[in-house]
Order: structure tokens, then C-alpha cells, then sequence
């Protein structure tokens, strides 16, 4: 990737745009444009293909799955340089057009200048409810991840997760885990596959956790309503999920919080992360 080996790292930034047009109308190029971002990764697109393209402008490859309900979910991946291939969906057909997974595979020099193929994908978790069908559409896709992490593992020499997985992991990932114990996002059913990807069943890195250390957040997610984001009571619900020759390569990751609660251009605020590759 020529782009990334002008630079010592490679940085990858994910973010819920929450509708990638109103993202835009509120500010996101002016956050973009300056970040230097290798590739970028997007959730909760909600637009037409035709309008990605527009808003994203020239210099982007981009892949993008649109999901079949209009105006619901849809997943993206921008990189300054063309993917090796690319695979839309997670391998279970009744996520087909979800609009929920997407995956991009690069070819990648290292520091000791072997080549090495990275993949990337975009994901976009149901934020579920407890006690009803969306929860079981939740379960089945978590249950498609704890499938699709080990094939990553075998198919790439680094692989990468990356999205709003809508699952805060541990208590210091969402400010009043008391209060949410039996709400969707924090259910203990739920936190249990991340309990899998994250240990020796599975082996994948939470790279933001470990590069942040143990304390609460950062914060990824603050609801629009009331106070939540000017008192800090948010959620950690976006990630980076790395395999471990990867999450080892990883030398930075901020959430780019925005400065106020009225320069937000989406309820989630992107997470960067740096790769030393």
C-alpha cells in the first residue's frame, strides 16, 4: 500500500456515521480531510452507492454494502489504495443484504520488508432488544462472528474487525453499567461472545482496550438526549479486534471526540488507530 509506506504507520479509522449525508452536512469532510487516514471504515451508511461516492469524493476505493431496507444499516470501506479482493457478508445468507459486513483484503510490506496481507472488515452488530426477534437477529450474527474470526485468522497474516459492534464488553466501557444490566448492549449473554472473541477460544485483541489501559472508556457512543455527552455517560461500543501479530503492531488509538455537543456530525465518535507495520 504506497500511501501507508510513505508514513511509518498505517491508520485505520472506523466510524458510525449515523447516515453518511447528514454526517456530512454536519461537518465530517472537515474532520476527514486533515486526518491523514489510510483506511477508513464506516457504519450506519444509509445512503445510496451513488451518494457515497459523491460525498467521499475522488481518491477513495470504495466498497459498499447497501442493505436491502432503505434507510437501515449499510457498511463501507475506503482506502486510498485498491484492495487485492473484496467479499461482501458475513457467510450467513440471512445477512445477505444486511448491509452489515464487508471485508477488503491488502498486500503490505512489513519493517523487516516482508510482504503480508491485511484484511479488513467493516462491521455493523443489531443493537437488539431484549426479549424479542431483533435480540435473536443479534445472537445469530454474533454467532456468524465466532464463526467468521477463526477463518480471518487462517486466511490473513494480520486481519482486523473494526465497526460499531453495539456490545460494551466490561463494566468501564459504558458509564452506568448498573442501570443496564437487562438492556440490549450490556446483556450478560452478550458480553459473553465478546468474553470468547477476546480469549483463548477465539484469540483476538481488543486493541483500543489495551492500548487505553484499565479505566472507564473511552467513550465511542453518547445518546443524543439530555445531558449524556456534555457528562461523559457513554458507551464503548466501537472497536478494533485484531489478531494478536497485529494488535502487537498497534501504536496509537484516540477517539476523536468532538470538541463540543454541537459540533458532533454523528452520535459515535470515530476511532483511530495506528499500525507500525
Amino acid at each position: 500500500m504506497s500511501s501507508a509506506l510513505k508514513k511509518d504507520h498505517l491508520r485505520i479509522a472506523s466510524v458510525n456515521v449515523n447516515g453518511l449525508r447528514a454526517a456530512y452536512k454536519n461537518g465530517m469532510a472537515a474532520w476527514l480531510e486533515p486526518r491523514e487516514v489510510d483506511i477508513l471504515c464506516l457504519q450506519e451508511v444509509r445512503a445510496p452507492d451513488a451518494i457515497v461516492r459523491q460525498l467521499l469524493g475522488d481518491g477513495w476505493h470504495i466498497l459498499h454494502a447497501e442493505a436491502e431496507a432503505k434507510g437501515r444499516a449499510g457498511v463501507a470501506i475506503a482506502s486510498r489504495e485498491e484492495p487485492l479482493a473484496t467479499r461482501n457478508g458475513i457467510g450467513d445468507d440471512y445477512f445477505a443484504t444486511a448491509g452489515r459486513w464487508v471485508e477488503a483484503d491488502f498486500r503490505l510490506t512489513d519493517a523487516a520488508g516482508e510482504r503480508v496481507q491485511l484484511t479488513v472488515a467493516s462491521a455493523y452488530v443489531h443493537s437488539g432488544e431484549a426479549g424479542t426477534p431483533k435480540q435473536d437477529d443479534k445472537y445469530r450474527f454474533l454467532d456468524a462472528m465466532c464463526t467468521r474470526l477463526p477463518e480471518l485468522t487462517k486466511h490473513s497474516d494480520h486481519a482486523l474487525v473494526v465497526g460499531d459492534l453495539n456490545v460494551a464488553h466490561t463494566p468501564l466501557d459504558i458509564r452506568n453499567w448498573k442501570g443496564n444490566l437487562k438492556k440490549a448492549g450490556f446483556l450478560p449473554e452478550e458480553r459473553a461472545y465478546f468474553d470468547r472473541f477476546f480469549g483463548e477460544d477465539i484469540g483476538w485483541h481488543d486493541v483500543h482496550r489495551t492500548m487505553a489501559g484499565e479505566m472507564d472508556g473511552p467513550y465511542t457512543w453518547w445518546s443524543w438526549r439530555g445531558k449524556a455527552f456534555d457528562n461523559d455517560a457513554g458507551w464503548r461500543i466501537d472497536y478494533h479486534m485484531a489478531t494478536p501479530a497485529l494488535a502487537a503492531s498497534a501504536v496509537s488509538a484516540v477517539v476523536d471526540r468532538a470538541a463540543s455537543y454541537d459540533t458532533r456530525f454523528s452520535d459515535h465518535a470515530p476511532l483511530v488507530v495506528d499500525y507500525q507495520l
